[in-house]
């Protein structure tokens, strides 16, 4: 007899992150700098040592928090590079709570994103007092999502 099988907390079998040689990533692009998903803002190579290999520097940003990470790893060597989505999203509301109704593309309701409280998130409010229609960007990467930027509906 086959046993009964739980898939409640299955997923589709997307990996959070995948291998990438440290010589390929490039400047803009994505890497995991100390267990952080951080885009690219520079990188720098040293001459092959007495070891053989050369050593890529790498400095990001962290794409949820703005906060600055090093590393320096050999150039041969993966490093862990996150998966990185970004989706539009039509802003129906903000509730009491900073909580944003966000509506998808196939008429789907969002509404478990907060509003950024950086300067971002007060544009935004600002703008929906102001009842104009706004398109959010929202950045999702490791299991973390924030809305990134916006910008004005020219649908409505």
């Amino acid at each position: 007899m086959a046993s009964e099988e739980n898939f409640d907390t299955g997923d589709a079998g997307a990996s959070q992150t995948y291998p990438q040689q440290c010589s390929s990533l490039r400047k803009n692009g994505y890497v995991l700098l100390k267990q952080r998903p951080c885009k690219i803002v520079d990188m720098s190579t040293s001459k092959t040592g007495k070891h053989g290999h050369a050593k890529v520097h790498l400095v990001g940003l962290d794409l949820f928090n703005g906060k600055k990470y090093e590393d320096i790893c050999p150039s041969t060597h993966n490093m862990e590079v996150p998966n990185v989505k970004r989706k539009d999203y039509l802003l129906i509301d903000i509730d009491a709570n900073n909580y944003l109704t966000l509506l998808e593309d196939d008429g789907a309701i969002k509404d478990d994103l907060n509003l950024p409280t950086t300067d971002i998130g007060k544009e935004i409010s600002d703008k929906h007092k102001s009842d104009q229609a706004l398109v959010l960007t929202v950045l999702s990467a490791m299991g973390e999502e924030q809305v990134v930027s916006y910008k004005l509906d020219n649908n409505k």
